[in-house]
């Protein structure tokens, strides 16, 4: 019978040693600057460039208005759910913009009215539009990134930043 030759004895100094690295390691990140640890973690709320969406005006309940966020190669929907909602803006708190491409394998979705969700013709994960983009059903691994939102004094809505991963970008940073 052959043994295996490539097993290392490591002993309890080494290991010792090796976790008081990997402690160092996490208490350096802990005093890093907010957006510097925010960046080295892989965390999404990372800022893009701030973008006109549309106006309060333009905007009807339970009807989405295409968009391009952060630009025109990632599609999304600006919606006025009817009710306040998480990430909710506007003076209802009812305004929400999403990525359409599905974070499982970039599918585009589409909007359902009927239950205010999202939905991947892809493997058909579906998304809750009145809870902040979370995952209802399917093969995605994380809810779909909701955009942050801001409204001026004359009802513009402006997007500037993103929950989480856009599908297909290595980062959020452009």
């Amino acid at each position: 019978m052959s043994r295996c030759t490539k097993m290392v004895d490591l002993g309890r100094r080494h290991f010792l040693r090796g976790g008081a690295i990997a402690a160092a390691g996490v208490a350096t990140a802990a005093v890093l600057p907010a957006d510097q640890a925010r960046a080295a973690s892989g965390s999404a709320l990372l800022d893009y460039p701030a973008n006109k969406l549309g106006n309060l005006a333009d905007l009807k309940v339970n009807e989405p208005v295409d968009i391009a966020y952060p630009d025109a190669d990632s599609p999304g929907i600006l919606l006025k759910i009817g009710q306040p909602v998480e990430g909710g803006v506007g003076p209802d708190g009812d305004i929400v913009a999403y990525s359409v491409l599905c974070p499982h394998k970039g599918w585009l979705m589409s909007y359902r009215a009927e239950d205010k969700s999202l939905n991947c013709p892809g493997h058909f994960s579906r998304f809750d539009c009145e809870a902040g983009g979370q995952q209802i059903w399917g093969h995605a691994t994380q809810n779909v990134p909701q955009f942050t939102l801001s409204v001026d004094d004359k009802g513009d809505i402006y997007a500037e930043g993103a929950s989480d991963l856009i599908f297909g970008r290595p980062s959020n940073v452009l």
